[in-house]
């Protein structure tokens, strides 16, 4: 069994109504036809998966990757992660294959979240009544709800609450599976982690004082490079910081091969607040690597020892993806790895 994190970005307002009524929605609906079921759900074959991006969109665009994990690799029974903007619900899979938007046996939910009437037209389609455009619901898959709502502060620990930021639609967070399972088993005992979030709240702010007064730039690289490899990663490196095609800015890159994620991290060294300039070094580097169809999936950070962001490298990073973690966060992900296990 594996656990998946699936955020839900797009047409919320449908969304969120058919994930009440058990279905777990994604879009692509001009995927939905028998062949392309056939040959990703069924019988998953990557060539084929990228073959049709060619000839339905002529270009292979990173969310891709979503769609090949929603349809090829969660299976039935596996545990899926929704996080909303202060909680997460937790659910499982019970199909081995997707549903598309036309099967008669979708219960479909009467009304959008703004208590607009849903509506299918004479093609099969979703729309809002009253409204032209039509929803792409796309691919659908059954599910069953485990726990509802699970307020993130109260019982998600440091490394689950990190990976809810994630932007991306989808992971594998089969890592966190011991956080997962902790988190549900304490909610329905009503037994929240206070003690631990206190403690590790007053340890944070202690740590990160100490790195600010003792690091400096080069040597936080270092320690952001040390932490990767503590968590397993499969190669953390500083790149060289000049060459002669060198578009945006990257400081640390690390891979985790078993999940084919690379991470590459824009590191800030400084006190105060960082700006959205931080965003734009790491969003320019991202630009520069959007034609990489290597099947891997590409996450970008800014990892700061600032106390907190500018309201306008917050809007920056939601805009190109980008996840922001302040000093505080870091040292929380530091304490979290174990101190014994970093190398500097």
């Amino acid at each position: 069994m594996r656990y998946w994190l699936h955020r839900i970005s797009y047409l919320e307002n449908v969304s969120y109504p058919l994930l009440e009524k058990g279905y777990l929605s994604i879009g692509f609906s001009d995927f939905c036809y028998d062949e392309f079921i056939k040959n990703v759900a069924e019988n998953p074959n990557w060539e084929y998966f990228e073959k049709s991006f060619d000839e339905n969109w002529g270009e292979r665009p990173k969310n891709r990757y979503c769609l090949w994990r929603f349809l090829a690799e969660m299976n039935k029974g596996d545990y899926v992660v929704v996080p909303s903007r202060r909680n997460f619900s937790v659910y499982r899979l019970c199909d081995d294959l997707p549903i598309v938007r036309f099967d008669e046996d979708i219960e479909l939910p009467e009304f959008d979240l703004h208590g607009e009437k849903i509506i299918t037209d004479e093609e099969g389609f979703l729309k809002l009544e009253n409204k032209d455009d039509r929803i792409d619901i796309g691919f659908l898959r059954k599910v069953e709800l485990i726990c509802k709502d699970i307020p993130r502060c109260e019982y998600a620990d440091s490394s689950l609450t990190s990976r809810l930021k994630m932007r991306n639609t989808n992971a594998d967070i089969t890592g966190l599976a011991d956080s997962i399972n902790r988190a549900i088993n304490l909610f329905n005992q009503k037994k929240p982690l206070k003690l631990k979030a206190s403690l590790l709240d007053s340890s944070a702010e202690e740590w990160n004082r100490i790195i600010v007064e003792n690091l400096n730039p080069e040597k936080y690289e270092k320690l952001i490079c040390s932490y990767f490899k503590a968590i397993g990663a499969t190669a953390s490196y500083i790149p060289s910081k000049n060459y002669s095609d060198k578009v945006g800015d990257v400081d640390v890159i690390a891979t985790f091969e078993g999940i084919r994620t690379v991470i590459n991290v824009q590191a800030k060294f400084h006190k105060g607040e960082t700006s959205n300039w931080a965003v734009e070094q790491i969003s320019a580097f991202a630009r520069s690597k959007e034609n990489m169809l290597d099947g891997y999936s590409y996450q970008y950070w800014v990892i700061s020892s600032c106390d907190s962001f500018s309201e306008e490298a917050y809007k920056r990073a939601e805009e190109n993806n980008v996840i922001l973690i302040d000093g505080k966060q870091f040292t929380t992900m530091l304490i979290n790895s174990g101190i014994e296990l970093l190398e500097i």
